[in-house]
């Protein structure tokens, strides 16, 4: 008997549905065909041992699955649920009527117990677009499909409960999640805030500007200087999530196996901060079956690079590309994946290697040259496409003693949110772009005339400190956004001076 269940493909973000065809007849073997990897074909033995633990007999014929379309590779032990039901269908245990109504996804253990999956959300999204009733799927990923709605989710523990349901034996109770009342209760959900930092007005005027505009920032002062606490209150003062940009984020996340059992859809921006061993690979994604990497977790949020010259220049440089065309592309040999990328880089760093060059209290103890060669670890190419640099001084016990309070995050963001409109409004004509930061160089001499005397200003600076072509144009956007702040809709001359200040750790004048 010819059975047809349904299952999915992840590919970057986006699933593909997979039918699963079951044909049992005469015959002694098992085949399984249509590009299945090694933990697809192990899938036989634990379907075998689930269907015997839970009182159901593994046909004793010959067994044909084809996944089609067969030129897609399927990966992984997601399958086992799907292709259990078939078997049993095609065997007559199972009533087939409902296969063609559910995708169906699952890992089986041993004894019939349904473990978690990769990508239940763009799997859900896929199947909702392919108009099938319903999704049944592990209990610990329910939440996170249910957020799709048109589609009946139900999380199931075991496989008894699913061959209960498709018997017509068991009735499966269904996922609801209220996706806008559950959003926007937790958006604001964030326990860090701008308050707790005392002094560094000066910091928080740049990383305030930095979230207006979207830009990269580069954080470098000694040790104990702040730059980490100041980094980690960054997505506090983003604009908060919208519905649209939580989907997305969430998917990339669903992809990656990051949604934890009781999440639904991600409310607060994403802060990864990976660790300066880390390869390549794990940046920017890939592997034999590719996997977002931190650029691509870090997509709508920040990416945080703490010591930053301690990271692999390798590793440094593959993200060039992504902080240009926000999206990264993995490619193998039969096929691509393309993962966003659009992220905020925040970077900081010591001035040298013990940490004390420009301190104004302890001595610097590096050799001469050192600062430069420490510096140095970090590509004139990749300090170009960082548009704000800044030097984080110490706070003096002074300002550590004092007891008064200080701007809460809120009170930022009620400033970045009023800068980001007056972005939207101007963008609105140009698709894909949101925010100052992503202008190209013909709309930053579009939304950028300068009159005669900052335009004086900035040839001086250039020919002062040396700044690059890709420099130049990193001010001017820089500049238009400290002009949105203050509801300015030209850039005079003290907003272009204020943007030069923020290029002061251009490699012509950092380290003698």
């Amino acid at each position: 008997m010819l059975v047809k269940t349904f299952g999915s493909a992840v590919f970057g973000i986006d699933a593909t549905t997979i039918t699963i065809e079951v044909d049992v007849t005469k015959g002694i073997k098992f085949m399984l065909v249509g590009l299945p990897d090694n933990a697809v074909k192990e899938s036989q033995q634990r379907i075998e041992s689930a269907l015997r633990l839970n009182g159901f007999k593994w046909p004793k014929y010959k067994i044909i699955i084809n996944m089609a379309p067969a030129d897609i590779r399927k990966e992984g032990s997601a399958y086992d649920l799907p292709l259990a039901a078939g078997i049993l269908a095609a065997s007559q245990q199972v009533n087939p009527e409902k296969l063609n109504k559910y995708v169906l996804m699952g890992e089986l253990s041993l004894d019939g117990t349904l473990q978690p999956i990769k990508g239940a959300l763009p799997i859900a999204i896929n199947a909702r677009a392919e108009n099938f009733e319903g999704f049944i799927l592990p209990k610990q990923n329910a939440r996170e499909a249910a957020v799709v709605d048109k589609l009946k989710v139900y999380g199931v523990e075991n496989i008894s409960e699913v061959i209960g349901f498709l018997n017509n034996e068991l009735d499966l109770e269904e996922v609801i999640i209220d996706t806008r009342a559950e959003f926007y209760t937790q958006i604001n959900n964030n326990p860090l805030d701008f308050s707790d930092v005392k002094g560094q007005e000066n910091v928080k005027r740049a990383l305030e500007i930095a979230a207006a505009g979207s830009h990269n920032i580069i954080l470098i002062g000694p040790p104990g200087s702040g730059k980490t606490m100041l980094a980690k209150r960054i997505p506090t003062i983003l604009p908060p999530f919208t519905l649209k940009e939580a989907l997305e984020t969430t998917k990339i996340h669903s992809v990656a196996g990051k949604i934890d059992k009781e999440t639904s859809l991600m409310t607060q921006r994403p802060f990864r901060s990976p660790h300066h061993t880390i390869s390549d690979v794990a940046l920017v994604g890939g592997g034999n079956y590719p996997q977002p990497g931190e650029i691509s977790l870090a997509h709508n949020g920040v990416l945080f690079l703490d010591e930053l010259p301690e990271f692999k220049r390798t590793v440094l440089e593959v993200m060039r590309q992504p902080l240009e065309d926000r999206n990264i592309t993995i490619s193998r040999a039969k096929f691509s994946v393309e993962y966003p990328a659009n992220f905020m880089l925040v970077a900081s760093m010591n001035p040298c290697p013990c940490g004390y060059y420009n301190h104004p209290t302890k001595d610097c103890v590096c050799a001469p040259g050192i600062v430069q060669k420490y510096l140095n670890k970090i590509s004139g190419p990749l300090l170009d496409r960082i548009d704000i640099h800044l030097e984080v001084v110490p706070v003096p016990f002074k300002k550590l003693s004092e007891m008064g309070s200080y701007e809460s995050s809120e009170t930022v963001r009620e400033r970045v949110l009023k800068a980001r409109k007056i972005q939207e409004e101007r963008f609105k004509e140009h698709k894909g772009i949101y925010a100052n930061a992503q202008m190209n160089s013909k709309l930053s001499r579009k939304y950028v005339i300068l009159d005669e005397t900052s335009n004086e200003l900035i040839r001086n600076a250039m020919d002062k400190i040396g700044l690059s072509a890709r420099a130049y144009d990193r001010i001017l956007k820089v500049a238009r956004t400290i002009a949105d702040l203050e509801g300015e809709q030209n850039v005079l001359s003290h907003h272009l001076s204020e943007a030069i200040h923020y290029r002061s750790l251009d490699r012509e004048n950092w380290g003698g």
